[in-house]
């Protein structure tokens, strides 16, 4: 839900003690650059969230379809910083001209007319103080709730030069002109338009990191071309259902998720995936909703609509983890809580002893409100959810999905990469390679025989040789008294005759001599596939040679890994032999082979005891546990097929190059929320005793409240803007 009001860290920290007393809930986090409040637990009552918010000072949003898309003119920031300055400029005029020599009226001259120049002052004070408002109704309820925030500290700031500015004003109509020199409406003045221009620049750059959800979601056409009876008319896309047939024109983006019913073309998935090739579709090719047709049109069949399509489940999967928290800001969440009390505490302590140590009243004031005004929570605050945001959207763009802030950190921390081997490093779909025949016996007849046994089968290997007896124009009826023996082959009888067909045990089970074939069926163990023995009436009639093709870029991706210094792993079921075939192809030299599903988790589980920091990468759906007790899970995901719900990282495209991508990003967020959290912190430690009077104590010069504003908006926007170099990750 929603969360309005909110200006730094401490706001956060405010929200998240107040909810997390409620009864009910286990769990919650608010997301400053977001603005989101995510609550969990077992129970609570959605009412008793919505007063504990209000009751720390800030408010739930719940927008509504009738509210008007953008607010009141005044209201907006750009009219507020506009409106600040343009009367901070004859303000500055007006207190500061005369000391830098320019020309001043007679009727406003601080000489000559003290009393009209202090009320001038006063009165261009007042629309900057309006453009600064939402300083005071923020802070001042905040501090009332005793959970002050940097609102609070600028408004404290000041509403002090005000406040002793209008004494001075008093004073000098009551005849004290040397009061003139003690006005701070200027101070004020600054105070407010500077921290309205890192304000400005802060919501500028927040905008830009939410830029990858809004392209996302500019890629779903709104209109879509519905075929009824063989017409055509065009529909709005959230009106269509599955099952609708859907034209779609050379050119034009595919509205929803299904599958290619009429025609053939190639399809820029792109956007999506991150694959940069078109790809090949034809008759029974699964579409994602989003992507690009190319020239040619065709008709699909919806199967998937609004929010079940892939792109609504990505925007929906970069939204949540735009939202999470990453373990680093812990540090910075405990420190923001108490910031703002400890601030307002210096600047008093700070204040008071330079008031002992007899310094003037314009003096302490100095010191008091500058403190007030350059202390930064809002950098501590926005360090890490800022680079998350980035991060989480760049990832996007590559096809790469990360699902929380936690799995972003996770990821730069890998030293071992664990790969598997069906449907990672390779297509996951057996081929026939190789028909050899023997005895006398012919391919033709071989297929036939083959495919006639293996019609009603779901098995990988039988459809592999049912495809390639199709592609050949094999005819053939289904074999009678089928029968299945799981782990050795099948049997059934075809034309008067007894056909087997299975492994070299299934051979041996059943008394077939398979001498003749034992180098055939080595040779395709040894290139990493498998070998089926086909006996008819007993006799060795072929050894039908399948593999499983190695993907495009497996090769590459773990080149990638390599190079980075990464340990990979390929874990298998499959032989040592043919296991370490594939693995040698691809570049990995560590294999574990022979390792049964179930045992797959076992192995993660010794690797991370020997102090490893492991990524298990696998289709997402037998490789569950697995990527389960991994430290990183990451799931490889194909077109409609993504497995978003397995692993805490998902690849859209199935392409191993994305495993490098991610952890590369991993890496790079890290390195920029450490930058973010150094320089914060770094600010707040040195600016702090600045503003307190550290230079004059040694003689140097007294840190002015309108520099002070400057700076402490500077050290929030310098770190929005050091997360948004994340935005050129490559």
């Amino acid at each position: 839900m929603g969360v309005s009001g909110m200006t730094c860290a401490a706001c956060v920290g405010a929200i998240e003690r107040s909810v997390s007393k409620v009864e009910g809930v286990s769990a919650v986090a608010v997301n400053l650059v977001t603005e989101k409040m995510t609550v969990s637990g077992d129970g609570f009552n959605r009412e008793n969230i919505v007063s504990a918010v209000r009751k720390a000072g800030y408010d739930i949003v719940a927008p509504k379809e009738d509210e008007p898309s953008s607010p009141p003119l005044v209201s907006t920031p750009g009219f507020n910083l506009f409106l600040s300055f343009f009367f901070l400029v004859p303000l500055a005029y007006l207190s500061m001209g005369s000391m830098l020599g320019l020309p001043q009226l007679n009727i406003l001259d601080m000489d000559s007319n003290p009393l009209n120049f202090a009320l001038a002052q006063f009165l261009v004070s007042i629309p900057i103080l309006f453009a600064g408002r939402r300083f005071f109704t923020s802070g001042i309820p905040a501090a009332r709730h005793l959970s002050p925030n940097m609102d609070t500290l600028v408004s404290m700031g000041a509403a002090t030069a005000v406040a002793y500015s209008l004494y001075g004003t008093v004073r000098i109509w009551l005849g004290d002109v040397h009061f003139v020199h003690e006005l701070y409406y200027e101070s004020a003045g600054f105070i407010i338009s500077l921290v309205l221009v890192g304000k400005y620049l802060e919501s500028a750059a927040k905008q830009r990191t939410s830029s990858a959800i809004k392209s996302l979601l500019k890629l779903a056409p709104e209109i879509a071309t519905l075929v009824e009876d063989g017409k055509t008319r065009e529909i709005p896309t959230k009106d269509v259902h599955p099952g609708d047939v859907l034209l779609v024109k050379p050119g034009g983006r595919i509205p929803v998720d299904g599958e290619l019913t009429k025609g053939a073309t190639e399809v820029d998935e792109s956007m999506i995936t991150g694959e940069s090739m078109p790809v090949a579709k034809n008759d029974g090719s699964k579409l994602i909703g989003g992507s690009v047709n190319g020239e040619r049109a065709f008709e699909m069949r919806a199967e998937k609509v609004g929010a079940e399509t892939v792109l609504a489940r990505i925007v929906k999967l970069v939204e949540e983890a735009q939202g999470s928290k990453a373990p680093i800001s812990a540090m910075a969440d405990r420190v923001s809580t108490v910031f703002v009390p400890v601030v307002i505490a210096f600047a008093l302590l700070a204040s008071l002893a330079w008031l002992a140590a007899g310094k003037p009243t314009d003096f302490v004031l100095t010191v008091f409100i500058s403190v007030l005004i350059i202390a930064c929570p809002c950098a501590l605050g926005l360090a890490t959810p800022m680079a998350v945001m980035v991060a989480t959207g760049r990832g996007a763009d590559f096809g790469v999905l990360v699902k929380t802030a936690s799995a972003l950190e996770m990821a730069g921390r890998v030293d071992c990469v664990v790969l598997d081997k069906t449907g990672t490093i390779t297509k996951g779909k057996p081929c026939v390679d190789s028909v050899t025949p023997f005895n006398g016996f012919g391919e033709a007849e071989i297929l036939e025989y083959s495919a006639a046994v293996e019609a009603g089968s779901e098995h990988p290997l039988a459809k592999a040789i049912l495809g390639l007896a199709e592609s050949r124009g094999i005819s053939f009826k289904v074999a009678e008294k089928v029968a299945s023996d799981p782990g050795f082959g099948v049997s059934g009888r075809y034309g008067g005759k007894t056909i087997l067909l299975g492994n070299s045990r299934c051979m041996e089970k059943n008394g077939v001599d398979v001498s003749l074939g034992r180098g055939f069926s080595e040779s395709a163990y040894f290139r990493g596939g498998v070998a089926l023995f086909l006996a008819v009436d007993g006799r060795l009639a072929s050894v039908i040679g399948a593999s499983d093709e190695v993907k495009e870029s497996s090769a590459e991706g773990v080149a990638l890994l390599n190079k980075m210094g990464l340990e990979t792993v390929m874990i298998t079921g499959d032989a040592t032999s043919s296991a370490e075939s594939i693995a040698k192809t691809v570049g990995i030299s560590r294999v574990l082979a022979k390792v049964l599903p179930h045992e797959k988790e076992r192995e993660v589980q010794r690797l991370r005891s020997n102090g490893k920091v492991v990524a298990m990468v696998g289709d997402g759906i037998n490789d569950a546990p697995a990527l389960a007790r991994a430290d990183l899970g990451i799931a490889i995901g194909t077109g409609t097929d993504i497995a978003i719900e397995s692993g805490e990282v998902v690849l859209i495209g199935g392409d191993l190059r994305g495993v490098e991508k991610a952890i590369r990003l991993g890496r790079a967020t890290i390195k920029n929320i450490k930058q973010n959290l150094f320089w914060a912190f770094f600010y707040n430690v040195v600016s702090i005793p600045v503003a307190a009077g550290l230079l004059a104590f040694f003689g140097g010069p007294m840190l002015k409240p309108m520099f002070a504003a400057a700076a402490m908006s500077f050290s929030s926007v310098s770190v929005v803007y050091n997360a948004l170099r994340l935005r050129k990750f490559v």
